[in-house]
């Protein structure tokens, strides 16, 4: 039975760095709206379990983060067809018959970031994508349900920018990593999936001289959330995105899911959210 008090939250192992319920929470204390949406704690061996028991909890769906998102794929009772694609549920509703409906936001997260941080972005020309994880699978399959013709797909290790061509069954192709640069030459957009240029680790090694200035960079990395890759590349006439977007907007869909109002994605949002 879905609890008249909407109760909602995020599912991982460790959670507590999520943002989740920071951002959450701030369009419920905006909207008025009574709910609750709070960290759950989960360790994989737990995972069946603690899904199974949501509908009677009261909740009316979670959010699934790091390192459950594979997992859950198999443990819902339906699956969108692009969390089939994307290999991944980030998003689980709890319908009226207590059933668990799995869907994937990510993709959509990128896109609407990306639309709204550089609308002048060409879906027509090439893309390069660096990495070949689960985050470069999600911003891939958004990109090619947006209309990319081409999108050249460049990992430290070969072998996962080929499997992932496969598998995500567009027009992609693998790229070595000593050619990243040249695979530059022409594209209207470059996206780094990876963790590299995150603070404290290690940065992303690539030279912009190849690409051309009206292209857009992107990185999914938000923390620092201007990274060496698009502060270099601001330096030298780039549109950029930072990766803060890409959180907030996949955020909506399941927000509108349980609490019931479609949520804005504003200056204010991500001052709060980044706010520490």
């Amino acid at each position: 039975m879905v609890s008249s008090i909407p109760l909602a939250g995020v599912m991982g192992w460790p959670v507590e760095h999520s943002l989740s319920p920071k951002l959450h929470g701030f369009w419920l204390r905006e909207m008025g709206i009574k709910g609750h949406y709070v960290p759950l704690t989960v360790q994989p061996t737990d995972l069946a379990r603690a899904l199974w028991s949501l509908p009677a909890l009261g909740f009316r769906g979670v959010n699934i983060t790091v390192p459950h998102k594979e997992h859950v794929i198999n443990l819902v009772d339906n699956v969108t067809p692009i969390a089939q694609k994307i290999g991944a549920v980030n998003t689980i509703t709890v319908e009226e018959d207590g059933s668990l409906h799995g869907t994937n936001t990510d993709a959509f997260g990128f896109i609407e970031n990306l639309k709204a941080r550089a609308p002048e972005w060409d879906v027509g020309r090439p893309i390069v994508i660096i990495g070949a994880g689960g985050a470069a699978r999600a911003v891939c399959v958004g990109l090619l349900e947006a209309g990319a013709t081409e999108i050249r797909i460049c990992n430290r290790t070969r072998s996962r920018s080929e499997s992932l061509t496969r598998e995500i069954q567009g027009n992609c192709i693998g790229v070595d990593w000593a050619d990243r640069m040249e695979a530059c030459e022409e594209v209207g957009l470059l996206v780094n999936t990876t963790s590299l240029g995150m603070h404290g680790g290690e940065p992303l090694s690539i030279n912009l001289d190849r690409l051309p200035h009206h292209a857009v960079v992107s990185d999914i990395v938000y923390v620092p959330l201007e990274t060496r890759l698009l502060a270099a590349a601001k330096l030298r006439g780039n549109t950029v995105v930072d990766g803060l977007g890409m959180l907030l907007y996949q955020a909506q869909p399941g927000f509108y899911s349980w609490f019931g109002q479609k949520p804005a994605v504003t200056s204010g949002l991500r001052a709060h959210v980044m706010n520490e």
